[in-house]
């Protein structure tokens, strides 16, 4: 959801006469860092980064510096008081204001700090400057209704609001007649979507909806909470063509205890259940998933038990996270916080274990036959073949060779022949190619595409 605000930031930037820089070239006019909040270490990256620009502002004082996203929406005029010769401070509410907040600064000479507590418009409406041309995120929803323990991203972002259906899908529709082929529909807590529209099955309806669509190729979403995972869902995913099989859904802990300490509303069971069942529906579908290690409270038994669910479970892929005390959440003023060796020591043999299954769960696919969707990265020429890489379906990513320079967002069918834990390797060329529109997008703009950023803009001559 950042990567989405970074492209309608840099949207409004250059619709504003600013375009984008190189990170190599000389130092912009405007830098602007759009931040997280849910781990400490986003405060520490922040507050290094900018103590280091320091001495940049005092060489160069007209240029701009903007702090944006949920860190500032959290710390507000802390960042001004630690870093005053930061510009401009704005939250996750007001994201469209950047532009004339960077202009009130440079007129009024003095730092700029606006953070409003609801949404002012939602943010697919704004203007995008998308790093994909041939893939788009696609907001359905904002904000979250959920209280878990350790997140701090419902006070940042506040309750849940809803797109209308008819919106997202015109967005949608006006995506692919760009050249997009694969949207992912984003929310904090996406198929609670329709909650507050009043709509039962408002999730599992949108996903039909955009098999509809003509010309999308594929669609996908982020991230599902298993309290509200219905079997409606479950088969809008196997029944429409183009909503791909897989599925990213946190576990964040194996522990019964540990789940209702961090007031996640679904046991162990209820986690496997879904599982099972998106399994039986879609046989080749893949599962990845979220953990948090070393939440207060957690015994050895507790860990064993998220070992005992990821063997269960057999996920893909499993982003791995060490508990980071976050203040202003129940989880931070609990009793029994978890030395921070032995948090370590867990996140290690964790880290370890979910690579094994991932690769495990890879090997399985050796010799299968798999559609790629190209990526935008530029292929590696080695001798006379030609290196590429894209997603399959089910989310591998899969490097493969080809005997032509394939474009971005055309789909090769190639057959796997080596696996490893964070990849796929086809070393044939493919089997077959199929041409999109949006590879004719990428020629047209290719140029244009090698030199974008989000993070530092300079303003046209």
């Amino acid at each position: 959801m950042n990567a989405h605000d970074s492209e309608r930031l840099a949207g409004l930037l250059e619709e504003a006469g600013f375009q984008a820089q190189k990170p190599e070239s000389a130092l912009a006019d405007v830098m602007v860092f759009n931040t997280c909040a849910v781990r400490e270490n986003a405060d520490q990256k922040l507050y290094g980064t900018l103590g280091m620009l320091a001495a940049e502002k005092l060489n160069h004082p007209t240029m701009q510096i903007a702090v944006g996203g949920c860190l500032a929406q959290k710390d507000r005029g802390e960042i001004l008081r630690r870093a005053p010769w930061v510009d401009v401070v704005f939250g996750t509410h007001n994201v469209g204001s950047l532009p004339l907040l960077l202009e009130r600064a440079r007129i009024q000479r003095e730092s700029q700090l606006e953070i409003v507590e609801s949404l002012e418009i939602f943010p697919s409406t704004l203007p995008s400057k998308r790093d994909s041309l041939h893939s788009a995120w696609v907001s359905i929803s904002v904000g979250c209704n959920n209280t878990c323990t350790f997140c701090i991203v419902p006070a940042l972002r506040g309750v849940e609001k809803d797109r209308d259906k008819k919106e997202i899908l015109d967005e949608v529709r006006a995506l692919v007649a760009d050249g997009v082929n694969e949207i992912t529909l984003l929310g904090q807590n996406v198929n609670a979507y329709g909650v507050e529209l009043g709509v039962r099955g408002a999730f599992a309806d949108l996903l039909r909806a955009c098999g509809e669509v003509e010309g999308l190729e594929r669609v996908r979403f982020t991230s599902p909470h298993p309290r509200d995972f219905t079997d409606d869902v479950i088969a809008a995913m196997a029944e429409t063509h183009n909503v791909m099989p897989h599925l990213h859904m946190p576990l964040q802990s194996g522990s019964d205890a540990i789940l209702k300490s961090m007031r996640r509303s679904y046991r162990a069971d209820r986690y496997l259940g879904i599982v099972e069942k998106v399994r039986d529906a879609l046989p080749l579908a893949s599962i990845t998933t979220d953990i948090i290690v070393g939440f207060p409270g957690e015994s050895e038994a507790d860990f064993q038990q998220t070992l005992d669910l990821i063997a269960q479970a057999k996920f893909e892929m499993a982003f791995t996270f060490k508990y980071s005390k976050r203040p202003g959440t129940a989880a931070a003023e609990m009793d029994n916080q978890i030395p921070e060796d032995v948090v370590a020591e867990r996140y290690v043999r964790l880290h370890a274990f979910t690579e094994e299954i991932a690769w495990q769960q890879k090997k399985a696919q050796v010799g299968r036959e798999v559609e790629v969707l190209v990526s935008d990265m530029p292929g590696r020429k080695d001798d006379a073949t030609l290196r590429q890489s894209g997603r399959a379906r089910d989310f591998n990513l899969v490097h493969f060779v080809s005997e032509e320079r394939l474009r971005p967002g055309d789909i090769a069918t190639v057959t796997v022949t080596q696996a490893a834990p964070h990849h796929l390797v086809a070393e044939n060329p493919p089997n077959a190619v199929r041409r999109t529109r949006s590879g004719d997008v990428w020629e047209s703009a290719q140029a244009s595409t090698e030199t974008r950023t989000f993070l530092s803009l300079t303003p046209r001559p």
